[in-house]
């Protein structure tokens, strides 16, 4: 085991691609030169040479629509996003092209990229640049979105994303790219589609996924203070959803809190939290919680953003009204 950043471990599987096959490629804004925009590729162009790592000009809708040509010939991009805020820019790209021609051609085509984005608010970016649109891309059949939130998930779900022969939104928590985690230096892949049980427990079930697993896993800490032993679950992949996992944790605890990051309104926990209710409504011991930030554009100012994000005290304050904990 090797204890490195976030970062570092996408790196790590970059790298990894790139090594080990030449059909794989980089393309995206300041990629290059610049070593990318949270300097992921720091040092690419200089190893990899400007056939790989390509510096595109300033237009979404135009490189990964290259992208998914490119896949659709039998290369394998790996595009990057200066933000998830600008997938909107290539959205009719993604939702009508990348997830729908495998299905129309039968089969027969195929569009193994990966789109790598930054996304999520909390690092003072301005309404623009603060977006979590893989809650919205996680709706689109022939996508499949993951978020990892740690190191190690963050390398074995890149290494199963590369593999995979459907478009993969890769989105990565800005907040979380320093994040540092043990990761094992024998090669491993986290399936897409399953989530992970970080801690047992029995009283309630906390879920979340990204950038929230570090709010749910200090929330946890702070009801174990009140001897209230809460399950912990990582989603990990937000399409396909591991509905069965969480089923099965609701079904032991009866209690249910659900946290996005994200807006509230139109999240990926809306879905999570209709599933289990038609699945699971006779062992709810109360309703399902779900917290979520505020419906407002992110604000720039610090004090401001803080506030309309999703919060530990906003969580333990959910769990003390919906179920008197």
């Amino acid at each position: 085991m090797t204890e490195i950043t976030l970062r570092q471990s996408i790196q790590r599987g970059l790298i990894e691609a790139l090594d080990g096959d030449p059909d794989v490629f980089i393309m995206g804004e300041d990629v290059g030169a610049y070593g990318g925009a949270y300097a992921i590729t720091s040092g690419f162009l200089e190893k990899y040479g400007p056939e790989r790592i390509k510096d595109t000009p300033i237009s979404e809708a135009s490189f990964i629509g290259a992208g998914i040509g490119s896949a659709a010939s039998g290369l394998k991009p790996i595009v990057e996003l200066m933000s998830m805020s600008f997938a909107l820019v290539g959205f009719d790209q993604i939702v009508n092209m990348a997830a729908n021609i495998r299905y129309m051609s039968g089969g027969q085509i195929n569009v193994p990229m990966v789109i790598r984005a930054p996304t999520g608010a909390g690092m003072q970016l301005g309404a623009t640049h603060s977006q979590s649109f893989e809650t919205w891309l996680c709706e689109i059949p022939g996508l499949k979105v993951v978020a990892p939130s740690n190191p190690s998930d963050a390398l074995g779900l890149l290494r199963a994303s590369i593999k995979d022969p459907n478009p993969v939104i890769f989105a990565e928590s800005a907040g979380l790219y320093g994040l540092k985690g043990e990761v094992s230096d024998e090669y491993f892949e986290v399936e897409i589609g399953k989530a992970m049980i970080r801690k047992q427990g029995t009283d309630v079930t906390l879920v979340s996924y990204g950038h929230g697993m570090p709010m749910i896993e200090k929330a946890q800490e702070e009801l174990q203070k009140k001897d209230i032993d809460a399950e912990v679950i990582d989603l990990r992949s937000l399409n396909p959803l591991d509905l069965e996992t969480i089923i099965s944790s609701v079904q032991k605890t009866g209690r249910l809190l659900l946290l996005d990051t994200a807006r509230k309104t139109g999240g990926v926990m809306a879905e999570v939290a209709a599933s289990v209710q038609s699945e699971s409504s006779d062992y709810l011991d109360g309703p399902i919680i779900r917290v979520g930030s505020e419906d407002v554009p992110w604000p720039y100012s610090r004090k401001l953003e803080q506030h309309a994000m999703a919060s530990v005290p906003k969580i333990i304050k959910a769990l003390e009204i919906g179920y008197s904990l």
